[in-house]
């Protein structure tokens, strides 16, 4: 008896949820807008465990890309030094050889225990976007992955593997080119699934009036990662040789994997430490956002989506002119300028550190324009449009306005800090159009994007090969051409509003 009264109530109450769809609009219009009288007042801000979740993922995300990128600072003391000249003119990727100050001091400058390898430029782009190939096939997969069996699992194991090839990287060097090869395939794997399956958290961790800044909060540490690595990767590369660099990098990874185990839970419900208030608040927040049933994924549907598809477009874009900043702003100002490679660590480094500050500012920002009542799909968008237009502008004056590395340094800052603000635009939008698949949709949108990380260093190589001077020129039109083409795309069709294809299902059960 007692068996069949849970029965019923269960029937009634699912009957009730679909019956009444728009029940949560007197808490969130469809655009996720907050009514404050529902935000209670004694629930913490800063201190509280959700930012807390927010700051353990920001220094997650740190690590993980340190261990992207450390490969090209270390590729500089990594080949050999000879023919310095024709690299420079001819490489695909990382540091010109001369950036440690000229073909007499280059092998003193070395520590001598570090070993040296002879890579042609073409080898050496091998050896860079094999870590890319690993990454695509892994982006969406474990987006889907996550949602369903929580991303505590997915990005800790993901952040362990990273960090345990990245200490292995000097032996996989040892053991011959295929050996490195297979282990960056295997590492860009690991980093796919940190990088795809770390979003299906905020699905039971974010409210609508608090996504932005607690989304940039966690993914400025991806800035502030390509800075360390940048700063820190030249000094201790010449100081004691690229080896330790992958040991320091994997070791700190291992650190704040353990950290990530310790502190991170999947939904409020199961934190043993956040107070109950804070559980309530979340967990009632959400209710009406993002159910509990398992359902197939509408595969067709999401294809068909317009909405989807600018996403995937305007990032497809943006991730363009990110990696060419990540990955050539030190080849750029070693040739054009002709600086060391400790100071170019540090020219280069600079634009990521202003980015950080910028990014985590971005989505407070964006929140405040919420609060003033601005239309969600209003606030994405003008941050895309500032993170995509204006920022890919300073990149395409840069040869124009090279006179000296105090300009060129300038631009690209403006540039890294103004991109950040996609964090808080169409890097999350996924999370409006569709809360319950937004772990699956951002992982594949970015697995979509991140072919651009194939592309860029391709084209970019060959138009280098052609003509040094033009070939910058042509890169950076080309930036901008493919960026301006996206942010055309998401303003014409991107939206915010919960779609079709994504509310909950409805039910016949009386």
């Amino acid at each position: 008896m007692v068996k069949t009264i849970h029965q019923e109530r269960r029937n009634v109450m699912a009957t009730m949820t679909e019956l009444s769809p728009i029940e949560g609009e007197n808490k969130y219009s469809q655009d996720m807008q907050v009514d404050k009288k529902f935000i209670p007042s004694k629930v913490p801000g800063l201190c509280s465990t959700r930012y807390g979740l927010a700051f353990t993922l920001h220094f997650c995300n740190l690590s993980l890309v340190t261990q992207n990128i450390v490969m090209y600072i270390t590729m500089v003391a990594m080949v050999n030094s000879t023919d310095h000249q024709s690299q420079l003119n001819s490489s695909t990727e990382g540091l010109p050889i001369d950036s440690f100050g000229g073909p007499n001091n280059t092998p003193k400058s070395l520590p001598a225990r570090a070993p040296v390898y002879d890579w042609s430029p073409q080898v050496q782009g091998i050896i860079f976007s094999s870590l890319s190939y690993g990454m695509i096939l892994t982006l969406g997969l474990s987006g889907y992955l996550a949602g369903r069996i929580g991303t505590k699992r997915v990005f800790g194991f993901s952040l362990f593997v990273s960090s345990l090839l990245t200490l292995c990287t000097p032996l996989a060097v040892d053991f011959g080119l295929t050996t490195l090869i297979v282990t960056r395939v295997v590492h860009g794997l690991s980093q796919g699934s940190g990088f795809g399956g770390q979003f299906a958290v905020w699905e039971k961790w974010s409210l609508p009036h608090e996504r932005s800044r607690l989304c940039t909060i966690a993914l400025s540490g991806m800035a502030l990662g390509s800075f360390t690595a940048l700063l820190t990767g030249g000094f201790i590369t010449q100081a004691i040789g690229w080896p330790f660099a992958f040991y320091i990098f994997g070791g700190i990874g291992c650190v704040f994997c353990l950290l990530w185990f310790v502190l991170v839970y999947d939904d409020p419900a199961s934190h043993p430490w956040i107070s109950t208030s804070e559980k309530e608040y979340i967990v009632s927040s959400l209710d009406q956002q993002v159910s509990s049933f398992k359902e197939p994924l509408p595969i067709k549907a999401i294809f068909r989506s317009l909405p989807f598809w600018s996403i995937c477009i305007c990032s497809f874009g943006h991730n363009w002119l990110l990696i060419t900043i990540v990955v050539y702003t030190p080849t750029y100002i070693s040739s054009v300028h002709n600086v060391n490679i400790r100071d170019n660590g540090i020219l280069s480094a600079f634009p990521f550190l202003c980015a950080w500050a910028i990014g985590i500012m971005g989505g407070w920002l964006a929140d405040f324009l919420l609060s003033k009542n601005f239309r969600l799909i209003t606030v994405r968008k003008i941050a895309t449009v500032l993170g995509n237009l204006p920022a890919s502008a300073f990149v395409v004056a840069l040869p124009y306005l090279n006179s000296n590395y105090i300009t060129t340094v300038t631009f690209l800052t403006l540039s890294c800090v103004l991109s950040q603000f996609c964090q808080s635009g169409v890097y999350i939008n996924s999370l409006d159009i569709a809360p319950r698949y937004s772990s699956f949709l951002i992982g594949l949108s970015r697995q979509l994007s991140y072919i651009a990380s194939i592309l860029v260093p391709m084209i970019t190589g060959f138009f280098l090969s052609q003509d040094p001077e033009f070939g910058w020129k042509n890169t950076f039109f080309l930036l901008f051409g493919v960026n301006l083409f996206g942010l055309i795309f998401y303003i014409i069709f991107g939206e915010a509003d919960i779609q079709d294809w994504a509310k909950e299902r409805k039910l016949t059960r009386l």
